[in-house]
């Protein structure tokens, strides 16, 4: 619990559920490898993290879902967004470079839904918040990209449509370690509990 200035105000527990799924938000080529538009400077193990998360899940029956930000040609989809982050561009339905696609060795396997998205949150115009709801879901794992954007809109989304939000430290990364560390903590403290990566992977198999 917080001791700091506002006491216990900040940093309850929202727990683990019944029935969690693991949702991986746009692990793409885009952020891991040379020449993407939003490389990152050590994407090694957050990508090994959330292929250990989506194993688990996997081999326990739990339901896993991929999201991936895709615009249609010349950006007419992209809103404001595109405007303000230009490179956005490279996921373009007639952009080159394939960098919207599942970052190796990350792959969905069939009947895993991917959520196409277009802005941060992986839950703002798409169908997943339905699509969890009516699987049974009740806690939702987060791993993925960037720890300060879309994963921390999607885990505020999260608990703002019911779901219990665990992001895993380890299988989260972003553009510094000071940016993953700074959200990391503020999410924990306000929207979501941030978990490690043994116990996400124990709770999943359990």
């Amino acid at each position: 619990m917080s001791t700091g200035p506002h006491g216990t105000a900040f940093s309850g527990r929202v727990g683990w559920g019944e029935r969690p799924a693991v949702l991986v938000i746009d692990l793409v080529r885009a952020y891991t490898e040379p020449g993407g538009p939003f490389l990152l400077p050590d994407p090694g193990p957050a990508v090994a993290a959330t292929g250990e998360l989506v194993a688990a899940a996997r081999a326990a029956g739990r339901p896993v879902l991929w999201t991936v930000v895709r615009y249609t040609r010349g950006l007419a989809d992209g809103g404001l967004f595109v405007r303000k982050v230009p490179a956005l561009a490279a996921f373009a339905e007639d952009a080159e470079g394939g960098w919207g696609e599942i970052a190796p060795p990350l792959k969905p396997e069939p009947g895993e839904p991917v959520i196409v998205k277009q802005y941060a949150s992986a839950f703002f115009g798409t169908s997943l918040a339905a699509t969890l709801h009516s699987a049974g879901v009740d806690t939702v794992v987060v791993a993925g990209v960037s720890t300060s954007g879309c994963v921390r809109a999607s885990a505020t989304d999260a608990l703002a449509h019911g779901f219990r939000p665990q992001v895993v430290r380890q299988a989260c990364a972003d553009r510094s370690v000071q940016l993953h560390d700074a959200n990391l903590t503020d999410l924990d403290a306000k929207y979501a509990d941030v978990t490690d990566l043994d116990e996400a992977l124990a709770r999943l198999r359990s």
